[in-house]
This record gives C-alpha cells, structure tokens and sequence, in this order.
C-alpha cells in the first residue's frame, strides 16, 4: 500500500514518475486566468490568519461546509476565524474522492510542511503551525514558493488598472502581473444591472452611451486602454454560447429595452450579444491577443441566498443548454469578419468536450500552433476524472502537443498547488500511454512534450515572454 501522497502521489508507473519528477515538477507557472485581486499584489499583503488565505472567498470550499452541515454564519459569516478554520477541518475528512482533499493537502505541504492528515481533531494545533508560518510570508513571497512568473487577473473595463501600473512600476517586483479584459457586464445585456453598468462605462469613456453602436464602440476604446497597461488577452464569461444574426436593427431593439429596465426578447439580445463579440474579437486580432470563452454556466440557482450573499457564493452548477452548437457559427462569423484571434474554448459541461475539440480542429491554420485550443478542465471539471477525460479527448481528436495547459481560476494565493495536481496527472497519463505500448519511449520527446504542456506552450501562446 502507498503512502499517503507521498512524492508519487498519483503516479503509477516509472515512466509517470520519471517524468513528473524530471520534466514537470520543476517547471515555472504561468498562471493565465485567475480572480486574484492585484491590490494584495501591490501591497504585498500579509495575511493575518490561514482562514483568510484559504477560506476567505472561496466559494468551492464554501460549498463542501455547506455539505457537511456547516452553519452559514460559520462559513460566511462573522464568525472567529479559528472557529471558521475548525469547521472546515471537520467536513474534509468526509471528502474522500474530491480534489477538495488533495488541494487543501498540497497546500499544507508545499507552504505549512504540515504533512498529516487535517482533522477536526488537530485543527487546533495546525491553524497555529500555519499562522506562525503566515507571519513571515506575504503574497508575492507566497508565489514566489511556486515559481509563478507570470498572471493574468480579470479585469472589469471600467476598472483604471491602477494597482496594476503599481505593480509595473516596482523593480522588486520580477512576477509580470497583466490585467485580463473582461466584458461581461457590457455584453450579457440579459442580466440585471446592465443599464446601471453602461450609465458607469459612459463615465470612463468621457461619452454618454446611447445605443448599440455606442456600447460597441466603448469597449473598443476600453481595449485600447487595456493594451496600453500590457494586456494580452480576454475572458468571455456567457452561461450559454449564442449565435444570433448580428443584425444591428435587433441589437438595437435589444438595447433599447435594456435601457428602458425591460428584458429583451432573448433572440434580440443574442443578436447584441453576437454583434459586440464579433467586433471585439476583431479588435483582439489587431492586438495579437488571446480570447477565451467560458460558458455553460447555470448562476445564482438559490435565489435568497443569492439575494443575501451575492454572486460567486458557491451556487452555481453546469447547465445542461450551455449553446455548445453555436460555437462553431460564432467562430466562423469572427473568420468571415477577418477577425479570429488566437482562442481557448471551455464548456462547463464535460459532454461538450467531443463537440469543442472538433470545432477548434474547424479554425485552425495561418501557421499558429494551436490557433484555437480547448481549454483545460474548468471548475466542476478540475478533478482527476474531468483532466484525464479533456486531456483524452484533446489528444484524440486534437493536438495534445500544443496545448496551453492548467490555470488556477481562483481567488487565493495558495491555489497554485492546482497546477502540481494537473502535472501529475498529465504524467500519469503518458505514463500509461507509454508502458501500454501506444507511444515510444522516447524520453527526449516525451520531456519536451510535458514541458511545452506545463510552460513553454503557454509562454508562446500568450506572448509572456518570461
């Protein structure tokens, strides 16, 4: 029997094990999509306790105290951190088979050198072993533990990127810290809120927004100011990819009753919704930067906790009608509009994973490696069965080779032991594949493979240059 996630934690074969611990693990981190607010950045926090670094807005582990019974108050709440930390301790041994466990264990490792099981029993004794570690690490210390050399945030367009020029400006500072576009709250024109938001983004822009075409042409100057504070990419967040005609008269009729506090008719709002993403997708071309999209989403499903806590509180879950379907005439309409950046596609909903690859297979070419990539398990996704399902899918109807690897999409410092977690697993994976005969055992091949996938892939793709 093996130990405990001992150093071949998830690593099976000598093949696995020789080239996670040869190739992978010493990999630098490029961290491409993540929630990480830059002001903790800039300021270089300290964090007074393990419960704000770890439980603070974490709406993933916030889910599994709901689980095990945990009292809101305890997981949201005001409760003492200690008391917060306690109730976390005592759902997670029930947490057998939920990346949940392997996470939170990796992250008491690779920081705390806590290597026993976390129990309701020692909470106590390890919430203090972390703390008196916390005293003396900051959150650029903390990446620096990972080797991250380079992180994209999710930025709002209103946002002036202020501590990211912060960041910029330091020369003790060797990690690039780019901000990300993210439109989502100009362009989801369904959601509540949206007259709110354009009245605020008519403020940054310097003009009132009166109709589509203005809203368009807000966030293509929203664009530019993104790329001149070193942005390289987008994120499209949609709980279900559209195809509507992008009919300008329909995503008038759209705005308009936006505007008005009424719900647009929903094929008039995927005709705005289509419209505003062809053209930025044209501006992200000129640019040379990456787009992403991420949908199949099913948010805010309790709607009184949703009234109480807001978004991003841990009641979301995959939406069976995530419009896979129109990816492909989105993406032939950017082409057709001689538009289509580089791209990453990611389903929430693991079925669309066939369909994704297939249409990526359908747009690529201007001799671009992997010009338009499926995106790696996302979310609900992120766990041992959902990496091996993407990455087999990738590898047999796509280009594993160049694929651009694990992102973090979280909201802690500590989160980055995700990309050890897909390593290995990766590893695992053209491990069997080797000692099964499907591949040679070409160790020069299979390094460069496992690199290009943890690094070197992504530094490209992106345009880091790190």
């Amino acid at each position: 029997m093996k130990k405990f996630m001992d150093q071949d934690f998830l690593l099976s074969t000598d093949t696995a094990k020789w080239l996670y611990h040869e190739a992978a693990e010493h990999m630098p981190i490029i961290d491409y999509h993540c929630h990480i607010n830059p002001q903790e950045i800039a300021e270089d926090r300290k964090f007074d306790n393990i419960t704000q670094v770890w439980l603070g807005g974490d709406h993933y582990k916030w889910r599994q105290m709901r689980f095990g019974g945990i009292p809101e108050e305890i997981i949201t709440g005001d409760a003492d951190p200690r008391e917060k930390f306690r109730a976390f301790a005592s759902v997670l041994p029930r947490l057998i088979g939920n990346p949940m466990y392997h996470w939170s264990h990796l992250e008491l490792r690779r920081i705390f050198g806590i290597t026993e099981p976390l129990t309701e029993e020692n909470a106590d004794e390890i919430y203090d072993k972390c703390n008196e570690v916390l005293a003396h690490v900051s959150a650029r210390e903390l990446m620096r533990k990972f080797n991250v050399k380079a992180i994209c945030t999710t930025d709002d367009p209103c946002d002036d990127l202020h501590w990211h020029d912060v960041i910029a400006a330091d020369e003790t500072m060797e990690i690039k810290v780019l901000p990300a576009f993210r439109p989502d709250k100009a362009i989801n024109i369904e959601k509540a809120g949206f007259t709110e938001y354009i009245g605020k983004l008519s403020a940054v822009c310097g003009f009132e927004i009166r109709s589509a075409k203005d809203a368009v042409k807000a966030l293509l100057s929203r664009i530019d100011y993104f790329a001149e504070h070193g942005c390289l990419c987008a994120d499209h967040g949609l709980d279900y990819c559209m195809y509507e005609e992008p009919d300008p008269e329909r995503a008038e009729a759209a705005f308009a009753a936006a505007m008005k506090g009424d719900r647009p008719e929903k094929a008039d709002a995927d005709a705005y919704k289509t419209l505003a993403t062809i053209a930025c997708a044209k501006k992200y071309t000129e640019l040379g930067w990456v787009m992403q999209i991420h949908f199949g989403c099913l948010r805010d499903n309790n709607k009184p906790q949703f009234a109480k806590l807001g978004p991003d509180t841990g009641y979301d879950a995959v939406n069976s009608r995530s419009g896979v379907e129109n990816v492909a005439p989105l993406l032939n309409a950017f082409q057709e509009n001689e538009g289509l950046p580089r791209m990453i596609l990611y389903s929430l909903n693991p079925n669309d994973n066939t369909a994704l690859v297939t249409i990526a297979g359908c747009f690529q070419g201007d001799g671009i490696v992997g010009r338009v990539q499926h995106g790696s398990g996302w979310w609900f996704n992120d766990n041992r069965g959902g990496m091996c399902s993407q990455l087999t899918e990738l590898a047999n109807n796509g280009m594993l080779g160049c694929f651009v690897g694990m992102l973090t999409d979280s909201r802690s410092f500590l989160s980055y032991t995700r990309h050890e977690y897909f390593r290995r697993i990766l590893c695992e994976l053209i491990g069997e594949w080797v000692e099964s005969g499907q591949y040679p055992e070409d160790k020069k091949q299979l390094t460069r493979i496992v690199e290009d996938i943890c690094f070197h892939n992504t530094n490209a793709f992106f345009g880091f240059e790190v």
